[in-house]
């Protein structure tokens, strides 16, 4: 039975990944209803759906070949660092410490999720910021992407339109990109320190691959707010669940 709840909430964390985002609300409390202490859930939640956006990334590189505005190289290596430092930080935070963080993590994610779009669109309209900015921002992005990671996509999205970027296409490219190597690197690291959970890991990971796939067909039938709804309502109910259990 738990190993069914695995692959369905990893499939359909695929399938949110590829129409909405949010994946990573439905396979952090799968693993932890799965007996999988919190900080190891996180980590290994991160194995389980790293492939999806790598692959994300591969079908907007039309996309990510237009962008001219900000230097891929400099933006990819600034959220490689950030993004390692936040997965060693993670690593180097012992277990009841983040226990006790990760109602206040859950809760920023959710709000995030939920009031994000608003807010970007908000600053896109009152600011710009120039490369340099960006890149400070961005850097700051990836240490919270290497350690938790809820609602990365809107901040990297909302950064992208504060410096100016339009293409909604090549942004989404671009967050893409970035959040696969994210991952990417997040995963080597917890795989030197030992927090993945391999065996839960590996069946997540062919089951958000297999959903990432479907998403497509997914999204030509439900709209996405409906799965935004979705996604929230689940993240409020880890949120409430985390202050009460661990508070």
């Amino acid at each position: 039975m738990l190993t069914l709840l695995l692959i369905v909430s990893a499939f359909f964390a695929g399938v949110l990944n590829a129409v909405a985002g949010g994946g990573s609300f439905l396979t952090f409390p799968a693993l932890i209803m799965a007996g999988v202490p919190p900080l190891n859930a996180n980590a290994t939640s991160t194995v389980a759906v790293s492939p999806g956006a790598l692959a994300s990334a591969y079908g907007y590189r039309r996309e990510l070949g237009r962008i001219k505005e900000v230097s891929l190289p400099a933006f990819l290596g600034v959220s490689l660092i950030g993004g390692l430092l936040g997965a060693l930080l993670l690593l180097w935070t012992p277990q009841r410490v983040f226990e006790a963080v990760i109602p206040w993590l859950l809760l920023f994610a959710t709000v995030l999720f939920a009031f994000g779009p608003k807010v970007s669109a908000y600053i896109r309209r009152n600011f710009k910021v120039g490369h340099n900015t960006v890149l400070i921002v961005q850097f700051f992005i990836a240490i919270y992407g290497g350690y938790f990671g809820g609602g990365i996509g809107i901040l990297i999205l909302a950064t992208l339109g504060v410096f100016g970027l339009t293409d909604l296409h090549a942004m989404n490219g671009l967050k893409a990109l970035v959040s696969g190597c994210l991952n990417a690197v997040a995963v080597v690291a917890f795989a030197f320190g030992g927090a993945v959970y391999w065996n839960e890991a590996l069946i997540m990971m062919a089951a958000a691959v297999a959903g990432g796939y479907a998403g497509a067909a997914v999204a030509r039938h439900i709209p996405p707010p409906i799965l935004r709804k979705f996604v929230i309502v689940v993240g409020v109910a880890m949120t409430v669940y985390f202050f009460v259990t661990k508070g």
